[in-house]
């Protein structure tokens, strides 16, 4: 009887994604599965993406890492969210907070008291007040919750993502998946051999005439797509007629004062900047539009904006958002900038990287590869990409900017019907459904479309259940603990400092 399991598996490339999916398979999967990374040193990686969501975690704990060790080894800091300044209009800035934001009342959300509050004047005109996170994120405080704190403080369940150094993340990983058996590989790939019969991969073959046979691939070839695309001819959806950026200057600067536990995000002319500080260096990048800015004027403007001296030249990437039009086909699995690309706007590079080997162990096929399987995970990754996609097109659509060609484009745009819908239901009474399967919370949609000038018209009639009296007491009552909770934590250095200072500069 022919054993059905799949035993050997090849992944195409190394950089995060491929040592992502090198670790969490090997952890999986254990010793029954072969499997072989192949990379080369010569092509490099991207690299670019410093800034995570609070998903990694999860992603870390199944692997078993040590947060400390890791957050040492990758030069890390710590995340709250992301400021965004200049997006709504010049002058103006709010944080999208990760976590929890004041807390709920039986089946209503906290921002629907707030939305009344406002309006009758009894509370502040922007969220950042109520929720830890945001009130945190400006003072430059931070810390994770720990067996000290009581289990009914806001304290006891501080969300938070990281800021590190990809490619150190990528050297750690690598060393993870390599005690467990994982086998590298040195070498460009020069052919790939397509089954007569099947159009599966077969094997590819090295510049060094070795040939390497698999019957599952991982394709992490960035976006090249060595299999996904230039083997299998997959095809790929752009995203470009509602996100308009279409290149990235990306330069790291020395370090200018205290650390900020958050992703700032600041708009420009023609695009947005970026701001992650780590322990060693802060990474900047100028995410724009071709169409409205030079690639040197870009570099100039990025260079004239640092906070300190720049430590590199401007590292210039080309990229078009969407999705291959099946990141699974036949028996080649596309994780990474293989299968797509969103845009760093809302650090969810990281995320989809995990989001697809996670999904993938959970439709893990036997070696007559079940369509049904296939199909399953090809649909659950294009509804994640297109919310995904939504929630950062939200961004550049709610704007009343007008100072350029660029935001005027963004601000007029037509966008996908998904999007509007939400947008005319929180415009209307702060209401907003999330599919459990998709990645940002409601809360992450309420503060951004508070932070970008959408005011719901009026709120849930169930708010009203609460008298005014006790609506007053009810929000200065979250606020003041928030603030309390904010004060009470250590400044984001000083807990670096404490739990995982960086062993050496890089």
């Amino acid at each position: 009887m022919t054993d059905p399991a799949i035993r050997n598996i090849v992944i195409v490339g190394g950089g995060t994604a491929g040592w992502m999916a090198a670790s969490a398979l090997s952890r999986t999967l254990g010793k029954s599965v072969s499997i072989r990374l192949i990379e080369s040193d010569e092509i490099g990686i991207i690299g670019v993406g410093e800034a995570t969501v609070p998903h990694l975690k999860l992603f870390n704990n199944l692997l078993g890492i040590n947060e400390a060790d890791f957050v040492r080894k990758t030069f890390g800091s710590f995340k709250l969210g992301i400021q965004f300044v200049d997006w709504l209009r010049m002058g103006e800035s709010y944080i999208h907070g990760f976590g929890s934001m004041g807390h709920e009342v039986g089946l209503m959300p906290f921002h629907q008291y707030w939305i009344k509050a406002m309006h009758k004047g009894m509370a502040k005109t922007n969220l950042g007040p109520y929720s830890v996170n945001s009130m945190a994120a400006v003072k430059n405080k931070f810390m994770a919750p720990g067996l000290d704190v009581p289990a009914n403080s806001p304290l006891g369940s501080v969300a938070y993502a990281y800021h590190f150094d990809a490619g150190l993340y990528a050297k750690y990983l690598r060393n993870y998946a390599e005690l467990l058996g994982v086998k590298r590989t040195e070498g460009k790939i020069l052919g790939v051999e397509l089954n007569p019969i099947s159009g599966f991969v077969d094997a590819v073959k090295l510049e060094s005439g070795e040939r390497i046979e698999g019957e599952l691939f991982i394709d992490c070839s960035g976006f090249r797509g060595l299999l996904i695309e230039q083997a299998l001819k997959t095809g790929y959806d752009e995203y470009t007629q509602w996100l308009p950026c279409d290149r990235a200057m990306a330069v790291p600067c020395a370090n200018v004062g205290e650390p900020t536990p958050y992703t700032r995000s600041t708009a420009r002319e023609a695009g947005w900047q970026w701001r992650i500080p780590l322990q060693h260096r802060t990474g900047n990048g100028y995410v724009y539009s071709s169409k409205h800015i030079s690639d040197d004027e870009a570099a100039a403007k990025l260079l004239s904006r640092l906070d300190g001296e720049a430590l590199a030249d401007p590292r210039p990437l080309r990229f078009v958002t969407g999705l291959r039009k099946k990141p699974w086909n036949r028996n080649v699995v596309a994780i990474g900038l293989a299968s797509g690309f969103m845009e760093p706007l809302e650090s969810t590079s990281i995320f989809m990287i995990q989001s697809g080997i996670t999904r993938l162990l959970k439709l893990f096929p036997e070696r007559d590869f079940s369509q049904v399987l296939i199909d399953r995970y090809n649909d659950q990754v294009t509804f994640e990409s297109e919310r995904i996609r939504d929630f950062l097109i939200l961004h550049y659509k709610a704007t009343e900017r007008t100072d350029t060609d660029f935001w005027n484009q963004c601000r007029t745009m037509d966008i996908p019907q998904s999007l509007q819908d939400n947008i005319n239901l929180f415009a209307d009474s702060g209401r907003f459904f999330r599919n459990a399967e998709e990645m940002f919370a409601d809360v992450s949609w309420v503060q951004v479309m508070v932070g970008q000038g959408i005011v719901p018209r009026t709120h849930h009639p169930l708010v009203d259940q609460m008298p005014d009296s006790d609506l007053a007491g009810f929000m200065a009552s979250i606020e003041n603990v928030v603030g309390q909770c904010a004060d009470a934590m250590p400044m984001h250095s000083q807990f670096i400092a404490q739990h995982c200072p960086a062993e050496k500069v890089a």
